[in-house]
């Protein structure tokens, strides 16, 4: 098992705090929130009891008896204390302790003391003051003067008989029980915490492995060390796994064709050095025969002249061929583009090639159509595909071929038939002809002094106008070209 790595160590904890904080800092809310419920519901249920009482005794009534001194309605005093007591008795709850205050803050009655009438003002009971002030007060865990005692107190001015009934309830166990919070929500809020701390660790191990294997590809990469070891050979089946093997996927691939184009680069070097190495060592023969030979006759001279200017001819085809490749190998952004009128191209290649044509009794059927095919392009490398093509039928197809070219116009694009019904080559060299430096008769092909270049420039220069290019053999034989290319 992967352990957590710095990044996963700091997300992990990271986000454990938060939620930590979070869920105390839910909890005494919580806590705090249904402490406060329940004392508001105990304060209500105390103060009902206070209008209870209030309005079945009728206090005033009762309190004006309590009030008196006279010796002649101590009865009468008896009979009130014992109705208030008796209420007491039938309504309260346990420990309930009720008292009668005047607005003054002199207890008048006291059912957990019959020495009431020796008991301390109470003006002053915070419950008393708060319920002069607002009508209803309320003082929890206070103890009391008199009992000792810590006590609920709940208070209630009635404005008609100037009197306070005040009940309250000790703070006993009983009573803090009752105002305790549920502690359900607690071992929830710690049952997620347990799980998200579960889950937290999964998703932070899960990363911590997809980051290892990133930093051993990361190394490796850096070092050119081999990618294909076990630690690199999967990943976590999430995305970032999905993402991580995609990265060294790609890398691999690019790594893969960056090997293809060495060899390529190397095998064309090869092929350059090659194709350069057959001129310049004919123009050196020739030349050389001439210097080691001072009284070779003129006609001899001329002739190897003349064929050291062939090969000069072949040389500086070479050079162009290369220069064209290059830069089509930089692409659009360095070539130049502009309105091309391709019929016009086209007429100009037939008188160009017209001389060499006859030679080979070859006829060219320009079967464009009568409107100017005009193409956004670049002249030069365009005028080298239609060049080409038909220089390469000329020097392949044969004595007294035909050339035929013909255009169909397919919406944003033209598409171009160039053919020859000449000999065609084997099937098993097609794939290849667009090939750098690739010739079917190698002797043949440097006799007729082709470069092994133009389809490579034809294929490219298609390629870089926007268009496809194929090769195929007819039925009647000869070869056919098919190709497009924008408008």
């Amino acid at each position: 098992m992967f352990k957590l790595n710095n990044v996963g160590k700091k997300l992990y904890f990271s986000v454990l705090a938060v939620f930590l904080v979070f869920a105390v800092s839910f909890i005494v809310f919580q806590q705090t929130r249904e402490k406060q419920y329940k004392i508001s519901t105990l304060t209500l249920k105390l103060a009902n009891y206070n209008e209870l009482l209030a309005e079945d005794l009728e206090l005033s009534k009762t309190c004006g008896i309590l009030l008196s001194d006279s010796v002649e309605v101590v009865d009468s005093v008896r009979v009130a204390e014992a109705k208030l007591e008796d209420f007491v008795q039938t309504h309260e709850s346990k420990d309930l302790r009720v008292t009668l205050v005047k607005k003054d803050g002199t207890v008048i009655f006291d059912n957990m003391s019959k020495d009431y009438r020796h008991f301390a003002n109470h003006a002053q009971r915070a419950e008393i003051v708060q319920a002069l002030k607002e009508g209803m007060g309320t003082s929890v865990e206070r103890q009391s003067k008199t009992l000792k005692q810590d006590y609920f107190y709940v208070a209630s001015y009635f404005p008609k008989s100037h009197l306070i009934v005040r009940t309250a309830l000790p703070y006993n166990d009983d009573l803090t029980k009752s105002l305790q919070a549920d502690l359900h929500y607690i071992w929830f809020a710690l049952a997620a915490i347990i799980l998200l701390t579960l889950v937290l660790y999964r998703f932070t191990n899960r990363l911590a492995k997809n980051v290892s294997k990133l930093r051993i590809f990361a190394y490796k990469a850096d070092h050119n060390e081999s990618l294909e070891v076990e630690d690199l050979a999967k990943f976590p089946n999430d995305e970032l796994g999905e993402i991580a093997e995609r990265i060294i996927k790609m890398y691999k691939r690019i790594q893969t064709t960056r090997r293809e184009q060495d060899v390529l680069k190397r095998q064309l070097t090869q092929n350059i050095a090659h194709e350069l190495k057959t001129p310049v060592a004919s123009i050196q023969g020739y030349l050389e025969t001439i210097l080691d030979n001072p009284h070779i006759n003129e006609e001899m001279k001329s002739q190897f002249l003349l064929r050291c200017y062939a090969q000069s001819e072949r040389l500086t085809s070479l050079l162009r061929d290369i220069s064209t490749l290059n830069r089509l190998d930089d692409g659009s952004d360095m070539i130049d583009f502009e309105a091309v009128d391709i019929t016009q191209m086209v007429s100009e290649i037939v008188r160009e090639t017209a001389l060499e044509r006859e030679s080979h009794q070859m006829t060219f059927e320009n079967l464009l159509p009568d409107q100017h095919i005009i193409v956004k392009g670049n002249r030069s490398l365009l005028y080298s595909v239609f060049r080409n093509l038909t220089d390469n039928a000329i020097a392949y197809a044969g004595e007294g071929r035909k050339i035929t070219l013909s255009a169909k116009d397919q919406g944003n694009k033209w598409h171009f038939i160039f053919c020859d019904n000449g000999q065609g080559v084997p099937a098993e060299h097609l794939s290849r002809l667009f090939e750098r430096f690739y010739r079917v008769d190698k002797g043949r092909s440097r006799k007729m002094g082709g470069t092994g270049l133009g389809l490579a420039i034809v294929k490219n220069a298609v390629l870089l106008h926007g268009g496809t290019i194929r090769v195929s053999n007819q039925q009647e034989g000869g070869l056919k070209f098919e190709f497009t290319l924008k408008k």
